[in-house]
């Protein structure tokens, strides 16, 4: 039966897949396996090729890895070579070529093997092989037979080793030097041969890099130990100058490769410009913290200046003495003067910054104190809701927790705004308890009027079990205010009548004024006038005759005005054709017939106004009497 694994490749890479699962997987299937392929298959130990071609096993479950094949993998093995093959008759070979095996085991063979033979073709009876000589007949009952696949491997390569086959010979090479001895037949499968013979030369190739390695190691140690003879070569020595030197040294002679004689003295070199290098450093380090001592007793400030710090540094006796300061250019001292500057910097930023933390710590504890004194104050009565600062200022004026508080900007609080935070405390208490007095006046329907006095209103509120805790001094500050604001509000009540009552006038004026049968004119009088708008409703609207009046009284006003406008401007008319025709009035004269102007009787009516209007914007959010409520915090 056919398998459903069929074997594909992706970027170079071999993978399998299962044409009935669609499963894809990168180890080979079971069933594609063969039964060598199969037995190795459960074994923990793995067989991989190293970089350089040599074979060596892999442990997956102890991460072993080893050059020797281990015991269970050529058990393994062993178990695969052993598997029963069916009886053929024993052919006769003919060196290289033909055999007496039946035509499908000639056909097997030649598919797999005889592309890679080439050109060397198989040599039958009669035929002459490659070297001109007749094919020889071996009798394959004398052939050597080995117990183990491993066995027969080790004697074909020994045959390689014997007959010195070379790692570079092709395969036909290495076979027409090996297929007369009896140990060619040693691996009866000419794949194995091939690869018998492809490990041989990895081997070989490896033992000769390893023999190479080996000479070229005690050529560089023979080598070193040559030059280091040699004093005058230096780290700075070059190779043309330095050949005449050693050519005339057995060791120098010991190789004839004058490019692997450069090669050493170039490394012998590397190694001294490395000791080179490192004395150097040691040297400079040495030198670099001795400057650091020299500097800390210049006694340098942190604003020192470079210039001034390189003259201090020169002129230093030790500095000038010692010869390993020579080493340290001029940028390897300014880097030292910029470290030590660093240090004196991070010191005094240190100092500075314990002399902040202390003053912080000081006027934190000078604003505990006053903080403390305002909650005295506040428990003696004396800060309560409405307190002005000049109340208390009195008072504490003269205490020491008050005057430390004086001229501290790092708190971020002065002692005024500790007292209106108390105050506003107080403020926001006072509206908790406010609330309720209000209750108690709407449920008992009272209103407090400018007659009410103190007495009814705290027997009113001793009167309601939800007013009865609240201390007489509270109810009086409530009382107080609500007086105000009462006040406030009949004030306002007033300036309201008022501004109607002079826009009725106003209202009565324009009748007046667009009167037209009679019209008014400077000379009507009141009498006169009173029946014709006497019907009008802007008229009657005005609760008095004085009030009439004053409407009437603002037209006459406004008509002498407009008739002294046309007589001045008759009269400047009449001055300016005289002073074409040469006649001029005195300066005085003209100045007199200016009328002075009249002053605006609303003016101080619009200012009052105008305040009034200033006072209830600024009272709109307090309509209760008290102090509104501070904003709502924002939204973090």
């Amino acid at each position: 039966m056919a398998s459903a694994w069929s074997q594909a490749e992706s970027n170079g890479r071999v993978y399998y897949y299962n044409t009935v699962t669609k499963a894809t997987q990168w180890t080979k299937p079971e069933e594609l396996m063969t039964p060598s392929e199969r037995a190795l298959a459960n074994q923990p130990w793995k067989q991989h090729t190293s970089p350089e071609g040599r074979p060596y096993w892999y442990h997956g479950e102890t991460k072993q890895t080893t050059w020797e094949m281990p015991e269970v993998y050529k058990n393994a093995l062993a178990q695969t070579s052993q598997t029963p093959k069916p009886q053929m008759p024993a052919p006769q070979f003919v060196a290289g070529g033909t055999n007496s095996f039946s035509s499908q085991s000639q056909q097997r063979d030649r598919d797999d093997y005889g592309e890679r033979i080439g050109q060397d073709r198989q040599i039958g009876y009669g035929q002459m092989d490659i070297n001109g000589a007749r094919g020889v007949t071996f009798d394959t009952q004398n052939d050597p037979n080995y117990a183990t696949f491993e066995e027969g491997e080790a004697a074909f390569i020994g045959l390689l080793r014997r007959q010195k086959v070379q790692p570079d010979w092709t395969w036909e090479q290495t076979m027409r030097a090996t297929i007369k001895d009896p140990q060619y037949r040693a691996l009866k499968d000419p794949k194995d041969r091939k690869s018998a013979f492809e490990k041989y030369a990895v081997e070989v190739r490896l033992q000769e890099k390893d023999r190479a390695k080996e000479r070229l190691a005690k050529l560089r140690t023979d080598f070193g130990t040559m030059l280091r003879r040699h004093p005058e070569i230096k780290h700075y020595t070059r190779w043309k100058t330095a050949r005449p030197i050693i050519e005339g040294e057995t060791i120098f002679r010991s190789t004839n490769d004058d490019t692997e004689r450069k090669q050493l003295f170039e490394e012998y070199i590397i190694e001294l410009k490395k000791a080179h290098n490192e004395l150097e450093a040691v040297t400079r380090k040495s030198a670099m913290d001795e400057l650091v001592h020299i500097f800390k007793g210049l006694n340098l400030e942190p604003y020192t200046r470079w210039a001034e710090a390189d003259s201090m540094i020169r002129s230093d006796n030790k500095f000038q003495e010692d010869s390993k300061f020579q080493s340290l250019s001029k940028s390897d001292i300014l880097t030292a003067f910029e470290n030590h500057i660093k240090s004196l910097e991070r010191t005094f930023n240190d100092e500075r910054q314990r002399e902040k933390n202390s003053k912080a710590r000081r006027e934190r504890q000078n604003r505990d104190r006053f903080l403390d004194l305002l909650s005295e104050l506040k428990a003696a009565g004396k800060i309560k809701a409405g307190t002005k600062w000049m109340s208390i200022y009195p008072d504490i004026k003269d205490d020491a927790r008050y005057t430390n508080m004086l001229g501290q900007r790092g708190s971020g609080s002065t002692p005024l705004d500790l007292f209106w935070d108390v105050v506003e405390e107080e403020e926001r208490a006072l509206r908790i308890v406010r609330n309720d007095v209000y209750d108690v006046l709407e449920d008992k329907r009272y209103e407090v009027t400018p007659k009410t006095t103190l007495q009814d209103f705290l027997s009113l509120m001793a009167n309601d079990r939800r007013t009865t805790s609240i201390s007489e001094d509270t109810l009086s500050l409530i009382f107080a205010r609500l007086q105000e604001k009462i006040v406030r509000k009949s004030e306002h009540d007033q300036h309201a009548n008022e501004r109607h009552q002079r826009r009725n006038i106003d209202a009565l004026r324009s009748k007046i004024k667009h009167l037209s049968n009679p019209p008014v004119t400077a000379s009507t009088s009141w009498e006169t006038i009173r029946p014709q708008i006497a019907h009008m409703e802007e008229f009657k609207v005005l609760e008095s005759d004085d009030l009439r009046r004053q409407a009437f009284e603002k037209v006459l006003r406004r008509l002498r005005e407009k008739e002294d406008d046309n007589a001045e401007r008759e009269r400047s008319l009449h001055g300016k054709r005289d002073r074409r025709n040469g006649h001029y009035e005195p300066r005085d004269h003209r100045e007199a017939r200016h009328r002075t102007p009249e002053l605006d009787i609303y003016e101080a009516e619009r200012r009052k106004a105008m305040a009034d209007r200033e006072r209830v914007y600024s009272n709109k959010a307090g309509a209760t009497g008290l102090s509104p409520p501070p904003p709502p915090m924002p939204v973090p």
